[in-house]
């Protein structure tokens, strides 16, 4: 069983998207599909109740942040695993979940490449990052390396976000869960379509700091400000070449 969790809030512009492509996996019975919005004031809970797959469980109400509402969702998932896809975001095919989990069987931790899009849906093609061959918690320490949407995690290793983070928190929940996983499988392809934007775009500096310091709580002081130096390098390198960051 697959539990995905989706936060809402103000979403009327996107969230028919992410409806309809959960609503095209097969497989249906092995996905618990879970919504926490906000308490939206928009068109948002209207699209919900009227969704073509089905909620199993709804929520909305008002949150003291993202990973709060995420906390919410994780405290009522029952799957094995756990899956987080944003307003907006899509499974990238109709049988993503399918070819997931055929992989290979009961691994802890399950990836795969994430294509970006703009707000016109327009493809800016896939992350700065590629997917690690082998993922590991010391994966990330030249940058995160898999996206949010794109990573499946045995629902037992995960702990409550830290909500200290406002804005990366979900590095320090991927990185937490790696320490403990045994095995981790690397699939084949996209797996997500990840919507640009937010407040990732909006509070840059913000998420920056937070990254530095939730690096720095993971693989020490001295050699994050090295692996920064690399970072800040290779970003530069591939925006002279690419015109844009695609992170």
């Amino acid at each position: 069983m697959l539990s995905i969790i989706t936060i809402t809030y103000q979403a009327e512009a996107y969230i028919e998207r992410t409806l309809q492509s959960l609503a095209g996996q097969g497989h249906r019975e092995e996905i618990e599909y879970i919504v926490i919005d906000g308490g939206s004031k928009d068109g948002t809970l209207g699209i919900l109740n009227q969704s073509p797959i089905k909620i199993d469980q709804l929520i909305s109400e008002k949150d003291q942040g993202i990973y709060d509402a995420m906390n919410k969702g994780l405290a009522l998932a029952s799957g094995d695993y756990v899956l987080f896809m944003n307003s907006g975001d899509e499974l990238y095919a109709p049988d993503t979940v399918k070819n997931v989990f055929s992989t290979a069987p009961n691994a802890d931790i399950y990836y795969g490449e994430t294509e970006m899009f703009n707000e016109a849906w327009q493809s800016i093609g896939k992350r700065r990052h590629s997917v690690p061959e082998k993922f590991t918690w010391q994966s990330f320490r030249f940058g995160m390396t898999i996206s949010h949407q794109a990573i499946y995690i045995r629902r037992t290793l995960t702990e409550p976000y830290d909500r200290q983070y406002e804005l990366s928190a979900d590095i320090d929940w991927i990185l937490t869960a790696a320490k403990k996983a045994k095995t981790s499988v690397k699939v084949s392809g996209y797996v997500a379509k990840y919507l640009v934007g937010g407040m990732s775009k909006k509070r840059h500096q913000q998420i920056l700091k937070e990254r530095v310091a939730i690096f720095t709580k993971h693989y020490g002081l001295l050699p994050n400000l090295f692996n920064h130096l690399f970072i800040a390098a290779k970003l530069g390198f591939y925006y002279i070449k690419m015109g844009q960051t695609n992170d």
